[in-house]
């Protein structure tokens, strides 16, 4: 019965905003905001369960991968929304960065930082302890972030970068496809579908697929709309409203379902499928930017960075670096966990442009403390940089 409530509810708020959509109804900014949100928020839920489902049908491996690429698809809408608008008008383009740098470093921050502390609330245990074969997500999440320093010294996105990440992209989905075939261990609504039998389960999944992705498709440019005519309206900086409230809404689902595995004592894997979502807004989602914007601009042009998206990006490899020494060693503590998470709250808290270089600064100092002087996280990155072999692929969550 539960299970049914789960999924007649995501289904409830995807229906709320496709009635408004087709009714020409207009409601106030605040409101459609509120509506569109609440519809990308269910259609997140929707497509985390198909993109389960489908792992009955395909290499376990390459459908963690992708499982972690639909899971952030609504975030990709609302960014690549930004994106091809700041094509046309420029001031767009610091809500395309914005968007992108609050999706990563909430991520990580928050997300990562839950999951750990919902396992150590269910089992007292004061670490995550990951499997080896996460190393591959491990390994291509620190290429990613060590040719993302490029782009803040550049001072803007362009088919260069594109062409890099995209890249590091398909590496990463190409070794995550050669695993073999693995039956996925399947909890809560799913794994009542799969019951059904093979026909009934692949029908849901289509129908979760097709519902979700109309839904995003109709709601990502409302939703942008509606949290920048807020801003506007309730005197709100609207660079702030794009960088937290617009991720929190799209990738909410994915931290609530991260959790409700940790609870069931499988944090290894909640963390893995994280890690996973962040490789691929730390790749495709940066790299669909600058290519996204030139499209809509009509020639092959970069995306400008300012003063304030510079340092954003900035913060953010630093804290990706940071993360990526810290689990180089395969080992996830509480204490490193609040670090993260004491780290990213207090940054909110502090307006001041020069401290996100001071952050920025504390938090590659913490990775490079940690390498220099753990052997183990020492030991650790040496093997990451020998690339981790085949065999290494992202397991089940």
């Amino acid at each position: 019965m539960t299970n049914a409530i789960w999924v007649a509810s995501s289904a409830v708020l995807c229906f709320q905003w496709i009635g408004i959509h087709f009714s020409g109804i207009h409601p106030p900014a605040e409101l459609q905001a509120l509506s569109a949100g609440l519809a990308i928020f269910g259609a997140a839920f929707l497509l985390s369960w198909a993109a389960e489902l489908a792992q009955l049908d395909i290499p376990q491996a390459l459908a963690i991968a992708l499982l972690a690429l639909i899971a952030v698809l609504p975030e990709y809408a609302v960014d690549m929304y930004f994106a091809w608008m700041a094509g046309q008008d420029p001031k767009y383009t610091a809500f395309a960065m914005a968007n992108m740098t609050g999706a990563n470093r909430l991520l990580i921050g928050v997300g990562w930082a839950t999951v750990v502390f919902a396992f150590w609330l269910k089992t007292r245990q004061r670490a995550v302890m990951l499997e080896p074969a996460h190393k591959l997500e491990i390994f291509y999440l620190g290429v990613a972030t060590v040719y993302s320093f490029i782009i803040p010294f550049k001072g803007r996105l362009d088919w260069v970068d594109a062409t890099v990440f995209i890249t590091i992209f398909i590496f990463y989905m190409r070794r995550a496809s050669q695993a073999a075939h693995v039956e996925p261990e399947l909890e809560g609504p799913t794994e009542v579908i799969a019951n059904w039998g093979d026909g009934p389960r692949r029908l849901v999944t289509v129908v979760f697929f097709l519902l979700s992705g109309f839904t995003i498709f109709i709601a990502a440019e409302p939703f942008a709309e509606g949290l920048l005519a807020t801003g506007r309206e309730f005197g709100i900086e609207e660079f702030i409203l794009v960088q937290w409230l617009a991720p929190l809404a799209s990738e909410s689902p994915e931290f609530i379902i991260a959790v409700l595995f940790a609870l069931r004592a499988n944090p290894g894997a909640s963390i893995g499928t994280l890690i996973s979502s962040k490789i691929n807004q730390w790749t495709l989602l940066i790299g669909m930017l600058p290519i996204v914007y030139a499209v809509s601009a009509g020639q092959i042009v970069p995306m400008h960075m300012d003063g304030r998206q510079i340092e954003e990006m900035f913060l953010t490899a630093a804290q990706s670096l940071f993360a990526v020494a810290i689990l180089a060693n395969l080992s996830f503590s509480v204490g490193d966990a609040l670090l993260l998470f004491v780290l990213f709250v207090t940054q909110l808290l502090i307006p001041d442009p020069r401290f996100r270089y001071y952050y920025s600064g504390f938090y590659i100092l913490l990775a490079l403390a940690l390498v220099i002087c753990k052997r183990d996280c020492r030991e650790a990155v040496m093997g990451l940089l020998s690339r981790p072999s085949k065999s290494q692929a992202p397991s089940k969550h």
